[in-house]
């Protein structure tokens, strides 16, 4: 996640550098670190930032699973994360989905299939 899109999302959620500081469990230092491009976002700030947006989705449009939007087959279904949990809407969330067929190594890469992924595309 890059700074201006941590901010955006900051907007979106309404919520002061404070507000988002306490939601996240880090101080105020590292959110205004994150926005000016100073710090890394962490992988777990990510992923909660990105929980935190998806709660508040008010979209008309009604979010399919992951298997349906990937057409997953029942063989790759059966070993993946997300159809185990039926967290097909929040696939995103769960390390070790089987994504583009086969479960990523780590978050970054990961997240660089999820951000074009009409699951998660509409967030932000």
């Amino acid at each position: 996640m890059e700074s201006e899109e941590f901010l955006k999302a900051r907007k979106v959620l309404d919520k002061t550098q404070k507000e988002v500081a306490e939601l996240l469990g880090v101080s105020i230092k590292a959110v205004h670190s994150y926005e000016q491009g100073w710090r890394t976002i962490p992988s777990h700030v990510e992923r909660q930032i990105f929980f935190l947006l998806s709660r508040t989705r008010t979209s008309d449009k009604v979010l399919k699973s992951c298997w349906i939007v990937k057409k997953c087959p029942p063989q790759r279904r059966k070993r993946c994360p997300a159809w185990e949990f039926q967290a097909g809407k929040l696939c995103w969330f769960i390390n070790g989905t089987i994504c583009e067929c086969k479960s990523q190594q780590n978050w970054k890469e990961k997240m660089k299939i999820c951000r074009s992924c009409e699951v998660l595309a509409d967030l932000l």
